[in-house]
């Protein structure tokens, strides 16, 4: 048996780079556990990682690396959510899995296409892996089926003698494996959930994804608007059908507006004429009305934008006639404004919802004016000639101004 040695300081980090170089083993702290490391491109340093291990040569293993700059060595394609993943979590406890480009062993792949890759957050291992100049293959420092070590006693209780050297980095911080990212294909998927929470991952992604607001006046044009941009991919999401959605379906939102407007709701249905008749007497109610919806449909939205770049999206629409008071407008990246003459308006609003025209006007007189909207909105559409020309300026004012999609 070879004598296992300990390496606590950084000056010593050559000497474990050396090791590694060679194809010995080394195990290496990071802030979930302790890993078993070996040069990743080596066959025979991976081998002797399965064999140590007890672990099945079918079970794949990630790469450590120093950083992002090493996901394109690596892995082909690597897309941009990707990049943004690894600039927000890396170093950190998440592994991300891509289409591995030839020279990644395929040992290391298990014979599949893929391989993770992790970053560990850990000073010592990150300078060792810049030392030693390769990626490291290192699954945690266990026998298959035991507690994975978060000290370097307990690496040495499983495995003295029978790796090269173990760096002493202290104990653990998080003592639980890094979580595993499928990012090979869309939708992405939680292969395996860590130390970092999978909501953590959503919710950076889809504070990346490109949104457009877009919002104006009944009549004004705004659903065609949303279509250019589904064609586009964009996830398009109409602020009022998801607010009606969760009146059939949260029994929170109907709680609250019970609550606030007693009487409002009766077996599960609110009853919108009764609430009409409450908040449309009195301002200060309609404004706690705004407030309870506004907040309900950002949060419903919001899980709709998660659940859209979890599926690899990049862009996203929301169509709202409140959205510049709502608080989803600090969520766009930037808003439209559409709008049209009123007799226009009016004929449509005749037309789709077959109304007389006094009441369609009726209906537009409540609402902001253009003004309003010139004011607020990063563009303006004018759409009040045919629906070619219209979808025609739509487009052109999307190749200006989307980054995605």
């Amino acid at each position: 048996m070879m004598e296992t040695i300990t390496i606590d300081k950084i000056e010593e980090l050559d000497r474990a780079a050396e090791l590694l170089q060679k194809g010995q083993l080394v195990a290496v702290p990071t802030e979930t556990v302790y890993g078993l490391a070996g040069n990743g491109l080596d066959e025979k340093a991976v081998e002797a990682i399965y064999e140590v291990k007890g672990r099945p040569a079918v079970k794949p293993l990630a790469l450590m690396v120093p950083g992002a700059e090493a996901m394109e060595r690596y892995c082909d394609p690597v897309p941009p959510q990707a990049k943004h993943l690894a600039a927000r979590f890396w170093p950190g406890p998440l592994t991300i899995v891509l289409k591995a480009r030839e020279l990644v062993p395929e040992i290391v792949r298990a014979g599949g296409e893929t391989v993770g890759l992790r970053c560990p957050d850990h000073p010592l291992t990150l300078e060792l892996l810049r030392r030693a100049g390769v990626p490291f293959a290192a699954p945690s420092a266990n026998p298959s089926g035991s507690e994975s070590p978060k000290t370097a006693q307990r690496v040495l209780d499983y495995f003295d003698g029978q790796i090269a050297a173990v760096v002493d980095g202290g104990p653990c911080g998080l003592g639980r494996e890094s979580t595993l990212l499928d990012m090979s294909r869309t939708p992405y998927r939680i292969l395996r959930q860590g130390a970092l929470p999978a909501e953590d991952i959503a919710q950076a992604l889809a504070e990346e994804m490109e949104i457009v607001g877009v919002t104006g006046g009944s009549g004004s044009g705004k659903t065609t608007a949303l279509r250019e941009l589904e064609k586009r991919g964009a996830l398009a999401l109409d602020c009022d059908a998801v607010y009606h959605r969760l009146l059939e379906t949260s029994p929170a939102l109907l709680g609250e507006l019970e609550a606030r407007f007693p009487g409002t709701v009766e077996d599960g249905v609110l009853q919108r004429k009764k609430l009409g008749e409450i908040v449309f007497r009195d301002e200060e109610a309609l404004s706690e009305l705004n407030r309870i919806t506004h907040r309900h449909v950002t949060d419903e939205v919001l899980r709709c934008l998660r659940r859209h770049a979890m599926a690899g999206g990049t862009l996203a629409a929301l169509d709202a006639i409140e959205l510049l008071e709502s608080p989803l407008a600090a969520r766009c990246d930037f808003t439209i404004g559409v709008i049209a003459a009123e007799e226009i308006r009016a004929a449509r609003i005749m037309a789709r919802d077959g109304v007389g025209r006094d009441y369609a006007l009726l209906r537009i007189r409540a609402q902001r004016p253009d003004s309003y909207f010139r004011e607020r909105c990063d563009a303006i559409l004018e759409n009040n000639g045919d629906e070619a020309s219209f979808i025609s300026n739509i487009n052109k004012l999307l190749e200006e101004k989307l980054h995605h999609g």
